[in-house]
């Protein structure tokens, strides 16, 4: 499946750890479906949430965005259309630049090497799962520029953030992402909270073909009206898919 980056404008974030809506309908007007939480989460509720998107909205893209190894295994590859895998520039080195080094190495070693590798992405499934599953996940790679503004989330633990950028920061981290690092989407993550415009309109004077995403808190029409007004080109909705489907639908744009 490839993607129409110019037709997406509305994200929704699914953590599969947590019910799905009685009825998926919820979903129509959404643009692509991101399936990833740091919780709870195993193969099989990522598996079956992917496949009961996929099978009421076909053609909605859907990205799996695994937080740990142990999330990622050949069938999830096979299921969701791309892996996300966020590079975040203000947590831990691991969680930017230390996995992606470990996980490209091992991918460039010849194949009889991989054989019982563990690889910070994919975890230990290359023994059992077979050497064709490498190959397999680098074509489906997409890389993410990430920033995490809320301390006291999930996202922050698990990435090992413990401070926030200012919007110039943020501003710097884009430019990298967009002229350095090559990644086609930059993520601004305040998960759960609502962070105001300020870092939208930041990163947007520096991004021209990097995709600017922005998720946290986004409950009604206006507040995703103001942030995609702002420069954002997509943004991300996820609490109220699980908690309030009708307060989830007046996120769409219209």
């Amino acid at each position: 499946m490839s993607l129409e980056w110019e037709q997406i404008t509305h994200i929704t974030k699914v953590d599969p750890a947590k019910p799905l809506p009685s009825d998926l309908g919820v979903l129509e007007g959404t643009d692509l479906v991101i399936v990833g939480g740091s919780d709870g989460v195993t193969e099989e509720n990522t598996i079956d949430a992917i496949e009961s998107i996929a099978n009421t909205y076909p053609s909605v893209p859907v990205f799996q965005e695994p937080y740990s190894a142990a999330h990622v295994s050949r069938e999830t590859i096979e299921t969701a259309d791309f892996v996300a895998v966020p590079a975040v520039f203000n947590g831990d080195r691991t969680h930017f630049v230390g996995k992606h080094t470990a996980l490209f190495t091992e991918i460039a070693r010849k194949p009889e090497d991989l054989l019982g590798a563990s690889l910070p992405v994919v975890g230990n499934f290359i023994e059992s799962k077979g050497v064709d599953a490498v190959a397999d996940l680098t074509e489906t790679l997409v890389g993410e520029g990430y920033v995490v503004q809320h301390l006291d989330s999930a996202a922050a633990s698990v990435s090992g953030v413990d401070t926030t950028y200012t919007p110039e920061q943020v501003a710097g981290a884009a430019l990298a992402t967009e002229t350095f690092y090559g990644f086609p989407i930059f993520y601004i993550e305040y998960s759960g909270t609502y962070g105001g415009t300020d870092d939208v309109e930041a990163a947007a004077r520096y991004l021209e073909d990097t995709q600017l995403v922005y998720g946290g808190g986004i409950d009604n029409q206006e507040k995703a009206t103001a942030v995609l007004e702002a420069g954002a080109d997509a943004i991300v909705v996820g609490d109220c898919f699980h908690d309030d489907p009708a307060q989830f639908r007046a996120t769409i744009p219209k």
